[in-house]
């Protein structure tokens, strides 16, 4: 079986409990809390942030706007990073312009208008460049 090196959430935990056991997973976990978590997971996480996956450095934000402009604009606004994963839509996307990305995994959880509930692989290599790849659960 093959283990993550790391956890990464874009919100929408609703309650605390459900950070707790994605931390109690093993791996490290990095998360920020998206628009319908509740007062307490709001005190657990932030609402931006930025990590370390090897050499590459991911952004991370519930809500990243407007589809227009986006990946233009979260490359304007996480200057240093190599990719920013969000949240919100449950969409799932993934965008490259000259080796930065924005990815949204979409929902293991929640699909709303898609097909299939999804979440997201991302492989860093030794270069610090970046592969996202979304996976189907259903």
């Amino acid at each position: 079986m093959r283990v993550a090196d790391l956890i990464l959430h874009a919100g929408d935990f609703v309650v605390a409990d459900v950070v707790h056991e994605l931390e109690a997973l093993g791996p490290p976990f990095a998360a920020v809390h998206g628009n319908v978590d509740s007062e307490e997971v709001r005190r657990l996480l932030p609402s931006v942030r930025t990590v370390e996956a090897g050499p590459a450095r991911i952004a991370m934000i519930h809500d990243a706007g407007p589809a227009v402009g986006r990946l233009e604009r979260m490359r304007a606004r996480f200057r240093g990073a190599n990719a920013v994963v969000f949240g919100h839509s449950h969409v799932p996307l993934h965008e490259e312009l000259g080796g930065f990305h924005i990815f949204n995994p979409g929902s293991p959880t929640d699909k709303r208008r898609q097909p299939r509930h999804t979440m997201g692989v991302a492989d860093v290599r030794d270069d610090g460049s970046i592969r996202f790849k979304h996976v189907e659960l259903d």
